[in-house]
């Protein structure tokens, strides 16, 4: 069985044994940009309905039909913060998100050249922070999504930090 459920998600229920069902969600693939200007990156910070908190992140979003997830990144990253990059970004890693729940695969790129050419997205506000503020953050559960926290360390772990 195959629900719609808004859009592009959708609710699966797939028959594993004779009267066991397994259900996950049918979601488009994500895209997430790690931009950095000299020695800050840019996190953005809004309210996540599911958790009823404010969280900071990376520019992200969803990987649009026929969109290809090197362009998502710079089109999320310029709605959300109003920066654009001035390069093609490079391509840091790409897994699945969540595996046991959702289909989707997740896209990490960085770019370090960017200029701010528009202000930030209606309900998001930008933050400038250090490689060492983002991980008291993350101790904090300040930067608490463990996706971006994946998508940074996998940066760290494949990126030498000028």
């Amino acid at each position: 069985m195959k629900k719609k459920l808004y859009k592009s998600i959708f609710l699966i229920k797939k028959k594993i044994k004779k009267k066991e069902f397994y259900y996950y969600l049918q979601v488009p693939n994500f895209s997430i940009l790690i931009p950095k200007i000299e020695n800050k990156f840019i996190l953005v910070s809004q309210k996540r309905y599911a958790i009823n908190k404010v969280t900071l992140e990376f520019p992200s979003g969803w990987i649009d039909k026929n969109e290809n997830p090197s362009a998502a990144s710079t089109r999320e990253t310029f709605e959300e913060t109003g920066y654009k990059s001035l390069i093609k970004p490079k391509k840091i890693i790409d897994f699945h998100e969540e595996p046991g729940r959702l289909t989707s695969n997740v896209y990490v790129y960085f770019s370090d050249k960017l200029k701010k050419l528009n202000k930030p997205e209606k309900n998001i506000k930008i933050h400038l922070l250090t490689q060492n503020e983002i991980f008291n953050l993350i101790k904090k559960k300040k930067f608490n999504n463990g996706t971006h926290i994946a998508a940074f360390l996998a940066f760290l772990n494949n990126t030498k930090i000028k």
